[in-house]
């Protein structure tokens, strides 16, 4: 198990982690509308910019990369795992290597936690500080919690 910073020719493999991740899991906490605002968020492109400017890591086992961890200073972005490697400790693992990198400059990180995550956060020491909403499409609501662990 190695994870390091990705590289351009990770995009391909990171982005299919993210939406095969939010296309399995997703489906069982939110309508199709939200579960389609992730797909488009967490877009090709916003994933190469993010790899881009140095904000996305990669873990591998056997050199396939099967999650992958992304923060902005001490913003968390982006954190998935596929599926069939869930439960193993690998979304445990990224969070606290990234929570290591945020603490070198921050005393707190910070993350917006999608309903099948947030009870990992809290296990992992984060409080939610305020429940958010965004309207998404034909009227459907995106509840979410912002979420702050003091490093």
């Amino acid at each position: 198990m190695k994870y390091e910073l990705a590289k351009t020719e990770d995009l391909q493999d990171i982005y299919n982690v993210v939406q095969q991740t939010i296309k399995t899991i997703y489906p069982k906490y939110y309508p199709a509308e939200v579960v389609d605002f992730f797909c488009e968020h967490h877009s090709r492109e916003a994933i190469a910019e993010d790899i881009e400017n140095g904000y996305v890591g990669v873990l591998k086992i056997d050199e396939a990369i099967v999650a992958t961890g992304c923060y902005v200073d001490n913003h968390i972005t982006r954190v998935y795992v596929l599926p069939e490697y869930q439960k193993k400790g690998y979304g445990t693992f990224i969070m606290k290597e990234i929570e290591a990198k945020i603490g070198e400059k921050h005393d707190r990180a910070y993350l917006d936690a999608s309903l099948p995550a947030a009870a990992l956060y809290e296990k992992l020491g984060f409080s939610t500080i305020k429940h958010e909403r965004y309207p998404v499409e034909n009227g459907v609501i995106l509840a979410y919690e912002v979420m702050e662990k003091v490093l």
